[in-house]
């Protein structure tokens, strides 16, 4: 890399640890600060590299757009899942949601599994097909209006954001969401409830969570995807895909 490039890329670096604690304030605790800070060192040499100086222009406005858009791109990647892993996973929570209508309670293993004319083995084995797939991704942030929307658009535009949060309605609609997932985990089978309470309150690993419950690592693994699609099915029920906008479900997240 030539001197003066080498030159400016040290000199706007504490640039790129700005926009990257910017973002990572917004979400959820899974993304992590270092991933987000690599990927924007890599738009700031890029655009170090492709800045032609421009009278109205500035270094560092030109840099900016190229950090954050290198950040979002690395948001975009981490949350990405082959179409069949989250087909798969759309099974379950349909199974779930139309079993919860007609038993008007938590339906159980077996009834899932009979629900979706399958034995124990091949559910254990969907779940296993499911792992992977978060409570809330990136594309369920997608209004319903707009399918070609991007989910993370809204983040590129901090003037646009913060406007949104300084509409009190817009906040009280947020806790509301945030209300929704407490009830959705609340309302989990005692086992589910438990793990997540072991990997996000105690901060437990998924050997150490297996220890704790008595079974394999691969059932802890069997255990998430069942209880994600079960909080799924619940914030799908109450249609909070379909109402809310890309900042509320960062609230959420």
């Amino acid at each position: 890399m030539p001197r003066s490039e080498d030159v400016l890329v040290e000199q706007y670096a504490p640039l790129v640890r700005r926009q990257a604690l910017q973002l990572v304030s917004r979400l959820p605790p899974s993304v992590e600060l270092d991933d987000l800070m690599q990927a924007g060192m890599m738009g700031l040499l890029d655009a170090v590299r492709r800045y032609q100086v421009v009278a109205e222009a500035q270094f560092e406005t030109y840099a900016v757009t190229r950090i954050r858009g290198a950040m979002l791109d690395e948001l975009r990647s981490q949350d990405w899942l082959p179409r069949s892993v989250r087909s798969k996973a759309r099974q379950i929570e349909v199974a779930v949601s139309t079993l919860r209508q007609k038993l008007l309670r938590e339906p159980s293993e077996p009834e899932i599994a009979e629900a979706l004319s399958l034995s124990m083995d091949d559910y254990y084995e969907l779940l296993d097909e499911a792992v992977g797939v978060q409570v809330i991704h990136y594309e369920d942030l997608k209004r319903h209006a707009d399918p070609s929307a991007d989910a993370l658009e809204f983040l590129e535009d901090s003037t646009r954001e913060q406007a949104y949060f300084d509409n009190p309605l817009n906040l009280l609609t947020s806790q509301g969401l945030r209300q929704a997932l407490i009830t959705a985990i609340d309302q989990l089978p005692e086992r589910e409830k438990l793990l997540f309470a072991l990997q996000f309150e105690q901060d437990l690993n998924q050997k150490e969570i297996a220890l704790v419950l008595g079974v394999t690592e691969g059932r802890v693994s069997q255990l998430r995807s069942q209880a994600v699609a079960r909080i799924r099915a619940s914030l799908a029920k109450d249609q909070w895909d379909a109402i809310s906008d890309c900042a509320e479900f960062q609230v959420l997240l």
